[in-house]
């Protein structure tokens, strides 16, 4: 009986290490957006794999005018615009929101992050940001 309840132990720690293994390596790409020199907007190619998040970087200023615009071969990559910590969204472009297409004035002087998913399976995608 002790060998059973260690193995069953054993086979349980197994399956939690890979879980939480293959959760490290499904964060999806974390990037900082840059813009060319003498240029207010830029746009990535990216993909993102059922489950996956792809997170971009802005730093912008209070009072800048961001839009971002996002377009996928199957209309299924969608976006949400956060504050630094991922706890607040701006209003248009939260949890619920779905949103593909999302301009607005920045309330704060921060490093806003985009977060890129799929609504339905695997999404390519392509990310426009503009600020102003």
């Amino acid at each position: 009986m002790f060998k059973s309840f260690t193995r069953r132990r054993i086979v349980a720690a197994i399956f939690v290490c890979a879980f939480a293994f293959s959760s490290i390596l499904a964060q999806g790409v974390k990037q900082k957006v840059r813009f060319a020199r003498g240029s207010s907007s830029t746009t990535i190619s990216g993909a993102v794999i059922r489950g996956e998040r792809d997170r971009y970087y802005v730093g912008a200023k209070q009072g800048q005018k961001m839009s971002v615009k996002i377009t996928s071969l199957e209309d299924n990559a969608v976006f949400q615009i956060f504050l630094p910590g991922e706890q607040e969204a701006l209003s248009g472009a939260g949890e619920e929101d779905d949103a593909m297409n999302w301009s607005g004035e920045l309330p704060d002087d921060a490093e806003y992050v985009i977060v890129v998913g799929g609504t339905r399976g695997n999404a390519s995608y392509k990310l426009t940001v503009s600020i102003k």
